[in-house]
């Protein structure tokens, strides 16, 4: 069945950077759009970017434009989350989340995800 699991988490000083990933199993990434999402203590869970099953990507939150890219690699199984220039306003677990989709150009943000990872811990100190 589908799997997701996060890695590469951890504690980085402002300004550093840090490559998340999201192994899958149980499915390809044709027909799915995969995303990232965060959820910081006393905050609402935050969708960060997201990709199609035809590698469009989009990042849809204003705080990460310009320094977080999502991308997948399908002969490895991944997704992945590349953040540079940290703040600590980034300090969150990080979630993958995935879900089928009707084409491979859907727009990912109107979909409701149903399969979740177990969440990565990002700490980003002063």
């Amino acid at each position: 069945q589908v799997q997701l699991v996060e890695s590469g988490g951890g504690s980085v000083q402002a300004g550093g950077s840090l490559r998340l990933s999201c192994s899958i199993s149980g499915f390809a990434f044709s027909n799915y759009c995969m995303g990232w999402f965060r959820q910081a203590p006393g905050k609402e869970r935050e969708g960060i970017a997201h990709i199609n099953g035809g590698g469009i990507a989009t990042v849809n939150a204003d705080s990460v434009k310009g320094r977080f890219t999502i991308s997948q690699d399908s002969a490895k199984s991944t997704l992945y989350l590349q953040m540079i220039s940290l703040k600590p306003e980034d300090t969150a677990v990080y979630y993958c989340a995935a879900v089928r989709t009707a084409s491979i150009y859907p727009t990912c943000e109107l979909y409701h995800y149903d399969f979740w990872g177990q969440g990565t811990q990002v700490t980003v100190s002063s």
